[in-house]
């Protein structure tokens, strides 16, 4: 039943994405190009390979193709998504204008000198005076000029209309690309937590979360992240997840600045839903190589607040869940306690077991706008600070992106926490 309910969805995904792509064709491709020229057979072909090249992005990883192939097709792909959701939003805001456009021109053409001028009087056959017979001449054609400047209007408002909405898609995305090209920036959140002893007021975690190292974002994206965190002198660095889209043989070059990263108290790391797509185990045996510390429903007692990680809900399928007793079942209640947990909705967890402060991510804060709104269907906190009983949340946007390298409205961060305490 699961199976036939998932075909079902990709099968209406599917009827969706060609009727778009279909509509996008008329509106940008037939109404603004001539028939036969050499531009509607350019706009026709990019129509029908983009999306296929889409397709690929998505699949290809999953498929086990060779990895330089998921990076072939990865950035025109996943880009192209960027870019269709962009333009579709556009057109579909352009489309009123187009038509009142469109209706407007009609009604002054329909109404101009052209329509105004007097009709033809016929003249009576025996008041019309005598001529010398003349040869029968051509019709003229008086009809076709009218047409043809119809149809060169049409297409003038198709092309200013569609030429608009593609500048506004291609300036958005571009604009969110740069964004994540340029790597994280640093967000810095005050956390008072009620049982932080004084001597741990001011305590510095740096949490980075989503990092999606993969077919897109590579080595010289770590080496952004590493930069980025050290440079604020953090005491403790917490990676929640996400890090990886893809294997160890593809991607541990493209980890290896991990190796780097510095922090008083050590790097701590659990993992996310998308390890679990990429081999989780490989991943945690090979993050403690690099100097991180995997937190597999572990605790670690620091000197004043204890610091706990569960595994991520999607290792449940591998019965490798989270287990929230044995990451904090027998720990002392009147220590503070700071969870490392991908997922905000494991949050109701966290605070039946006395929990003082979640890090989480996985949300990206909705990454490509509209996105957020849906974000927020699925978890209870989509980005930054909330209260959830005695336990507060913070939720990261993430260093990274998945998918598109495209982040709008929802500016890839690297937050350092500061926890103070009440008796500072």
């Amino acid at each position: 039943m699961t199976i036939l309910i998932f075909v079902l969805v990709a099968l209406a995904v599917c009827a969706l994405l060609v009727l778009v792509h279909r509509w996008l064709w008329i509106r940008l491709v037939r109404d603004t190009t001539t028939p036969g020229g050499r531009t509607r057979r350019i706009g026709t072909a990019l129509a029908i390979v983009l999306p296929l090249l889409s397709v690929a992005a998505l699949t290809t990883g999953r498929a086990g193709a060779p990895f330089w192939l998921q990076q072939t097709v990865a950035w025109p792909g996943y880009l192209w998504l960027a870019v269709l959701l962009y333009l579709t939003l556009t057109m579909l805001v352009a489309e009123p204008i187009r038509a009142l456009s469109l209706r407007r021109l009609a009604h002054r053409h329909a109404t101009g000198p052209a329509a105004e001028r007097p009709e033809p009087v016929e003249v009576p056959a025996a008041a019309a005076p005598a001529t010398a017979p003349t040869a029968p001449t051509a019709p003229v054609a008086t009809e076709r000029p009218a047409v043809a400047d119809g149809l060169s209007r049409r297409r003038f408002v198709a092309r200013t209309v569609g030429g608009a909405a593609a500048a506004v898609a291609l300036g958005t995305v571009g604009a969110g690309t740069y964004g994540v090209l340029r790597g994280p920036s640093v967000k810095r959140v005050q956390v008072p937590l009620a049982k932080l002893p004084r001597a741990a007021h001011g305590f510095r975690i740096a949490v980075v979360s989503d990092v999606h190292l993969g077919p897109v974002l590579g080595r010289a994206h770590t080496q952004r992240i590493v930069d980025t965190v050290n440079r604020t002198q953090p005491d403790l660095i917490a990676i929640v997840g996400d890090l990886v889209d893809g294997s160890v043989p593809d991607l541990g070059h493209a980890a290896e600045p991990l190796r780097l990263l510095h922090a008083r108290h050590g790097s701590f790391f659990v993992t996310g839903n998308h390890e679990y797509f990429s081999g989780a185990q490989q991943w945690i045996d090979h993050v403690r190589e690099l100097g991180l510390n995997p937190l597999e429903n572990a605790r670690k007692e620091l000197p004043h607040f204890d610091l706990a990680g569960v595994n991520d809900i999607q290792g449940e399928r591998e019965g490798k869940g989270p287990d929230f007793g044995a990451a904090l079942g027998d720990r002392d209640r009147t220590r503070a306690a700071v969870l490392l947990a991908h997922q905000p909705v494991v949050i109701h967890d966290a605070v039946r077991h006395g929990v003082d402060l979640q890090l989480s991510g996985h949300t990206h804060g909705g990454q490509l706008w509209p996105g957020n709104y849906l974000a927020e269907l699925a978890n209870p906190t989509v980005a930054g600070l909330e209260r959830y009983g005695d336990t507060q949340l913070y939720v990261s946007r993430g260093a990274g992106a998945w998918g598109p390298p495209v982040r709008v409205g929802a500016p890839s961060d690297i937050t350092v926490v500061e926890l103070a305490s009440f008796q500072a």
